[in-house]
This record gives structure tokens, C-alpha cells and sequence, in this order.
């Protein structure tokens, strides 16, 4: 027990400084202080290389900002609110393309000026993210209205006029649900109704329905979580139904398993974790040189993606949060040496001791292919989210094995 504790000790001092270092990064690099907004296209070093700003990378600076201001202490700083509130700003200015529809650009110049839509809800998810977050540390209802607003446009897209994207029906096309949107309105959901009565009792059968339909993406006898299923909860045919993405379906599993603690479900809680934690892990680690593929197919085929064979930063975060979740809700210690495995190769795989933050793009042998920190999808988001939600979890581990007087201490901190 004391060896354990040990190590948890280590590794939250090294999450947190890791922390530290990551955000330095950022602050010092990707301000934009002329129009707001960040820069997220910058090279090993910081360099910028393009000054496009992609809305969905935006939103997600904007929260992250806030998130940490709001529940990290040594991060309430005033340089950090005032970033994020221009950040907010300009996005309030120039994210919006149709105002009367909200539809968000995905792409922006520098200035604020559209240069692309797609046609998803993705750049509306992570502007409702931002809003929210900036509403809960500035007390600025405009940021909350807009919240709340951009939220039933996302709801009425999805579960009323999906043709209101923009995206005709087809009648070549399969009807199919990929994993990620009621991911996203899960996670927009636990955003906007915590501490929120109202928005709790409004969003509580949708936050059900959201967790109803990624449980379906469970396929093959449940020995399989596929990215992408008919509306219907069918395995698709093709390589589109056989396709795996191992990273999302554990970032789906910690947004479950938190879906889970809000219910008070136990039996959730425990097929999330056989479902959504193991079996990933299992079929997506890669024997010979460790870490997350990127992409599988259920049939051992070769996966028509380039970049399947590759490792990305994202997944082995999302893998880092979803071990010690499951392992801090259940005790199972099995779960808690998956988090050292992943936490181990994504630390001396993916960071970068000489200038901080961390590549993004490895080859399967783990050998840095992209260096650039960041671009049109890798931005202040899923590492800093990452290393504060472990830290978080770190810390009320250890506080629980502590002496009572000690707990006690750290319980008052």
C-alpha cells in the first residue's frame, strides 16, 4: 500500500508540472493580441507557420482557459481570464457565418473572416463549450444566453432536421450514426447542467438518449465497439461498419463512466468499463511497439486509412483519463497498471523536453513524424484537459489513502 502510494505521489508531481510546462507553452506562444483568439498552428518551437484560426481549436482554448481558472488555483491569474475573454469575444465576432441558422465557420482568417463551413456540429460544440465555461468564471450572461441558444440549435440538428447542415440524403448513402455526435452532446450536456437545476431537469433524457446511443455502437456479441453504426443500431457493411478507432471509443468510456457516477448507476459503471476501457485497449495496443493505433479494422483487414499504423497524442490522453476514472470509481488495480502502461509510453513518447508541450504525430515505431505542436486539429485542448483531469483524480486518490489527519488536510485544500 505505502509502494502505491508512493507512486501515485510521483505521478502526480509529474502530471502537474507537466501541466505547468504545457500551458507555458501556449501562453507564451499563441496569443494573438491584436484581433483575440489564439494561434494554434505553431511548430516545435512555438514558431507560427500559418495564422489561420480554426473555430473548434478556438472554442476548446477558451475552455480549457476558463476550466483552469475555475477550478485550479494556481492557474486563477488574470493574464489567463483576459485571454480567454478575447478568445470568447472573437469568437461572439466572427465564428458565426449564418447568424439567423448559428451555424459556426470552421476555419477563420486571422481578422475573423469565414474561409470554410462543414457540415457538422463539431465547431458548434466546442463554441458552446467555450461560452459556457466563460459564462461560469466572468458571470456574463451574454456567454450563457449564447450557450444555451447555440445548444437547441446542436439538439434540433441532430434529433429533428439533420438536413438543416447542409448535407443532402442521398439515396447511394448508408443511414449511419458515427460514435462522435452523441459523444458530443453527452459531453455538452454534463457541461451546461452542472450546478444548473433548471438545465439538469431539461437535459435529463437527453443526456439518457446520448448515452443509449453510443452504448449501441457495443457490436458483434459485444465483443466489439464499432465507430460507426445504422440509426438503427445495425452493424453497417464495408469497411465503414468494420471501422475502429480505439482512441474515441475510451474517450467514450470516460464520458460514460462519468454519465454513470451523475446517475449513481453501478451496473453501467461496470459494463462501460468491460466495453468501453478493456476491450479498446485489448484489440488497439499495439504488441510490438506499444502504444494506441490509430485506427483498426473488427476484421483484421488492412485499414484503408493512411494513417492507421500511426499514434497520435489524443487517444493516449483520452486512454490516461479513462484508466484512472475506471480505476478510482472501481478499485480494480488491474485498471490502475493500464494507466502506468499508457502514462509511461505517452510521457516518453509524445513529450517534448526541450521546448514543451508535446508532438502530436508518431510513426507505429514511435519516432516523432509531424513536428509541429499544433494545427487545423491539435490545439490547447486535449493534453492540458488530459494532465488536469489526472491531476484532479491523483489528488483525491491520495487523499484517500492518507492518514485521517492528513486526508483531512488535503480535504480542506
Amino acid at each position: 500500500m505505502e509502494k502505491e502510494r508512493e507512486t501515485l505521489q510521483a505521478w502526480r508531481e509529474r502530471i502537474g508540472q507537466e501541466l505547468d510546462r504545457v500551458m507555458a507553452f501556449w501562453m507564451e506562444h499563441s496569443h494573438d493580441q491584436e484581433h483575440g483568439g489564439f494561434f494554434t498552428c505553431l511548430g516545435q518551437d512555438g514558431q507560427m507557420y500559418d495564422d489561420l484560426k480554426y473555430v473548434w481549436l478556438q472554442g476548446r482554448q477558451v475552455w480549457m482557459y476558463c476550466r483552469l481558472y475555475r477550478k485550479v488555483e494556481r492557474f486563477r491569474r488574470p493574464e489567463l481570464l483576459d485571454a480567454a475573454r478575447a478568445g470568447g469575444e472573437f469568437l461572439l465576432r466572427s465564428a458565426r457565418v449564418a447568424p439567423p441558422e448559428k451555424k459556426c465557420a470552421f476555419v477563420l482568417t486571422r481578422a475573423g473572416q469565414p474561409g470554410k463551413v462543414q457540415r457538422t456540429i463539431f465547431s458548434e460544440c466546442f463554441y458552446t463549450l467555450a461560452m459556457d465555461e466563460l459564462a461560469r468564471v466572468t458571470g456574463d450572461a451574454r456567454y450563457q444566453s449564447e450557450a444555451v441558444e447555440m445548444m437547441e440549435q446542436i439538439v434540433r440538428w441532430v434529433r429533428e432536421d439533420p438536413l438543416g447542415l447542409g448535407r443532402p440524403r442521398l439515396p447511394g448513402a448508408p443511414e449511419a450514426e458515427p460514435m462522435a455526435v452523441p459523444m458530443m452532446l453527452l459531453a455538452l450536456v454534463e457541461q451546461l447542467t452542472e450546478a444548473r437545476e433548471e438545465l439538469a431537469r431539461r437535459y435529463t433524457e437527453l443526456g439518457d438518449w446520448c448515452a443509449q446511443r453510443i452504448l449501441q455502437h457495443v457490436q458483434r456479441g459485444g465483443q466489439a465497439v464499432l465507430e460507426n453504426v445504422s440509426e438503427d443500431g445495425k452493424e453497417l457493411s464495408g469497411c465503414l461498419g468494420r471501422h475502429q478507432n480505439p482512441g474515441h471509443a475510451l474517450e467514450a468510456g470516460w464520458f460514460l463512466l462519468r454519465h454513470a457516477i451523475r446517475k449513481g448507476d453501478p451496473d453501467l459503471r461496470a459494463y462501460v468499463i468491460d466495453k468501453f476501457l478493456l476491450l479498446p485497449f485489448r484489440a488497439g495496443w499495439d504488441p510490438e511497439h506499444g502504444g494506441l493505433f490509430y485506427f483498426q479494422d473488427a476484421n483484421n483487414l488492412c485499414p484503408t486509412q493512411l494513417e492507421w499504423a500511426m499514434k497520435l497524442w489524443w487517444p493516449h490522453c483520452e486512454a490516461m483519463i479513462a484508466f484512472l476514472l475506471g480505476y478510482s470509481e472501481s478499485g480494480d488495480p488491474a485498471l490502475l497498471h493500464l494507466f502506468y502502461q499508457v502514462a509511461e509510453y505517452t510521457f516518453r513518447q509524445f513529450r517534448d523536453p526541450e521546448h514543451g508541450e508535446w508532438f502530436g504525430y508518431l510513426n507505429r515505431e514511435g519516432t516523432v513524424a509531424l513536428t509541429i505542436k499544433g494545427g487545423p486539429f491539435k490545439g490547447c485542448f486535449h493534453v492540458p484537459r488530459c494532465l488536469a483531469m489526472c491531476e484532479e483524480l491523483l489528488d483525491a486518490l491520495l487523499s484517500r489513502r492518507a492518514p485521517p489527519a492528513l486526508a483531512a488536510r488535503l480535504g480542506a485544500e
